[in-house]
């Protein structure tokens, strides 16, 4: 099993295993593989550095060799801070997404009726238009957009 660091055309890193490369390979010419994040198939796959071990003789080789790993020891905390960042971002969304009511395309209009109290309140979430999200807020209904990756639209296995 091959365990593959890949990125988005938007920058989303992840993680992909395959049997082998040739495997991954031909997943991403049938645009099989895609972003858990924002579910693009415009990926592609990362260089990865193995795990140097250095030797504590100061011969030239070791220099390079010092170098490199220096290199890899200040981009993998990087990588690792910006795969925990979009994680967090995926549990906000998931946690939305388990305590809010989906109302869909009558978003709009049941925030009204709870802003006038003729609906009872609760969180909700749903789809309107640009336009009636303005009209919401200057009628002094607070509402936010936030869009939902595809990989959450579906349940997750």
């Amino acid at each position: 099993m091959k365990v593959l660091d890949l990125k988005c055309s938007h920058d989303h890193r992840f993680e992909g295993w395959f049997a082998s490369a040739d495997e991954f390979e031909s997943q991403l010419s049938r645009k099989l593989v895609a972003c858990p994040v924002c579910s693009t198939t415009e990926v592609s796959r990362m260089p990865s550095a193995p795990r140097l071990n250095l030797s504590t003789s100061f011969s030239e080789q070791g220099k390079k060799e010092a170098v490199g790993s220096s290199a890899t020891q200040v981009a993998q905390p990087l990588q690792n801070a910006d795969q925990a960042l979009q994680a967090r971002a995926l549990q906000l969304m998931r946690e939305i997404l388990a305590n809010t009511e989906n109302v869909g395309d009558r978003f709009a209009e049941e925030a009204r009726r709870m802003y006038y109290d003729e609906a009872p309140a609760r969180n909700i979430r749903g789809v309107a238009t640009p336009e009636d999200a303005h009209a919401l807020m200057e009628e002094g209904i607070d509402v936010m957009s936030l869009p939902v990756p595809a990989a959450l639209k579906e349940p997750l296995q």
